[in-house]
């Protein structure tokens, strides 16, 4: 049986943050940029007769925490919520916020846990060389991957140093 043999040429790299998006709306404004001025200058291509922009959203998920607290600040239960689009989230956030008969079952008035909220969003991205790579963000950090040539990190690096939000 054959094994599997280490490819050194596919790369990943990690940046992380110093701190993590306050909300959910600046790192959703990060994430607009870069589909819609395409700092990294991604280009258009063609797959199995579809035209690809140069930069796609292909996976999101958001993640909303809520804490239970009684009359006395006393926790009284947790929950999340998670949601596969920023909309969703928004509105899911309402949703359990003003869900009466949840909010009694766990005898305490709902609060937003946002601090712990998480957000993630993945990105696909078409190097004019033909390559495509991958660029993953967090609430803490963005991850670079699938990428050989170094200039695709390069020219990501030099961006993500210009934006106060990454460093």
């Amino acid at each position: 049986m054959a094994d599997f043999m280490h490819n050194s040429a596919i790369k990943s790299a990690i940046r992380r943050f110093a701190n993590p998006f306050p909300d959910v709306d600046a790192f959703d404004a990060i994430i607009e940029s870069v589909i819609l001025n395409n700092p990294f200058g991604c280009v258009s291509y063609m797959n199995t007769g579809a035209n690809h922009p140069p930069i796609e959203k292909i996976k999101e998920s958001y993640t909303a925490k809520f804490v239970y607290l009684d009359s006395n600040g006393k926790q009284r239960g947790t929950t999340s919520e998670s949601y596969d689009t920023l909309e969703g989230y928004k509105a899911g956030i309402s949703a359990v916020q003003s869900h009466a008969a949840n909010i009694t079952a766990h005898g305490g008035a709902v609060a937003r846990n946002e601090a712990a909220d998480t957000y993630a969003v993945s990105l696909k991205c078409h190097h004019p060389n033909s390559e495509l790579y991958y660029v993953n963000f967090s609430r803490g950090q963005v991850t670079v991957t699938s990428y050989t040539d170094d200039a695709i990190l390069t020219g990501i690096e030099t961006w993500t140093d210009g934006v106060p939000a990454m460093a």
